[in-house]
């Protein structure tokens, strides 16, 4: 019977060092995670002064350069992101949102692969209520943003 006693003994700790390794797999993962998401968001300034790796997903975010955009063969689209300073080329398989257009704001998801934004998903950012403050202030930083409705901000 002495058998059975440490055998369940074993097991339990088994499952106690199991449940630990979990738990700090998954607080590595959250911190990496939030690590990332500090330097989540870059403008085409950012981009340029320090290309991030390839394997690193982040947003950059702008203006949709004047003239830039070309609706290529297929579903891939490419267009110039600004923030009046530096300008990422960016392409984008999929549909683009209503609301894209030149000359507009928008917000990207994806990576930096040789000198061009592959973006994994595209939000168009109409006004300052909807763009982050982060693409705000860097519009502003480089003097191109203007307030909607031509409200002095």
């Amino acid at each position: 019977m002495a058998g059975m006693k440490g055998l369940k003994k074993k097991r339990r700790i088994q499952i106690i060092a199991i449940a630990a390794v979990a738990l700090v797999v998954s607080t590595a993962l959250v911190g990496y995670a939030m690590r990332d998401g500090i330097n989540f968001f870059r403008s085409p300034t950012q981009v340029l002064a320090a290309p991030p790796s390839e394997a690193e997903v982040f947003r950059i975010g702008g203006l949709v350069e004047e003239g830039s955009l070309v609706r290529g063969q297929g579903e891939t689209v490419r267009f110039n992101v600004t923030d009046g300073g530096a300008v990422v080329p960016v392409s984008y398989r999929g549909v683009l949102p209503d609301l894209f257009e030149e000359n507009q704001g928008m917000v990207g998801t994806g990576r930096y692969v040789n000198g061009t934004f592959e973006a994994s998903e595209i939000l168009a950012k109409h006004d300052e209520t909807y763009m982050p403050k982060e693409v705000v202030d860097a519009l502003k930083e480089q003097g191109v943003y203007q307030a909607p409705d031509g409200e002095d901000s």
